[in-house]
């Protein structure tokens, strides 16, 4: 079952059918997304089940109905084991953007990382889950779809939030700050830890 997130709200991609209690049912082929969203914007509503037939088609029929944006970004430890986190729109949150023309995810994720941070000397270490989230920019409704990778940096510098992405903050957080950082996070982010 994948879950698309609007803010921490899910929409479950599924093959069964249930009987509706905190959340709605919809054919997922025949989903109006504007109605989803206001169904699931609804308090009453935890969240929305598409409903589709083949397990393995459920995420690739999601992805024709909304424009979708690929993004990269990173869970970063320092030689400390401590995660590099950003701070933007009052949220704690993983460094992450869109790709470029012409630039692989794994560039991507770096790059992004880099820009948001300052954070220098970024090595991947493996590849984590892919999230998934619903967001409105400029009046349109998009999915973006983000590659995240766990890295490593020996990274000991100066820490520069990236300003004009919104960023206020830029922390190198240890194992008994993250859940508190991740309380005032979002609901993909915390699938990463």
């Amino acid at each position: 079952m994948q879950r698309i997130f609007v803010n921490d709200k899910p929409i479950y991609l599924t093959t069964k059918v249930e009987k509706e209690t905190d959340f709605k049912n919809f054919l997922l082929k025949d989903a109006d997304i504007d109605l989803v969203l206001k169904t699931l914007a609804k308090k009453s509503v935890a969240s929305v089940r598409l409903i589709g037939h083949n397990e393995d088609k459920l995420l690739k029929t999601f992805k024709k109905k909304l424009p979708n944006v690929i993004a990269g970004g990173g869970k970063v430890f320092n030689d400390d084991g401590d995660i590099l986190f950003i701070y933007r729109n009052d949220k704690w949150d993983l460094p992450k953007g869109k790709t470029e023309k012409n630039e692989t995810i794994e560039e991507t994720a770096i790059r992004e990382v880099a820009e948001e941070t300052g954070v220098s000397g970024l090595k991947i270490v493996k590849p984590l889950p892919i999230t998934y989230h619903i967001f409105k920019r400029n009046g349109k409704t998009k999915l973006k779809i983000t590659y995240w990778y766990e890295m490593q940096s020996s990274f000991s510098g100066n820490l520069y939030p990236q300003l004009n992405e919104g960023i206020t903050e830029v922390k190198w957080l240890g194992e008994k700050d993250w859940g508190k950082a991740l309380s005032n996070s979002y609901a993909n982010i915390k699938l990463l830890f």
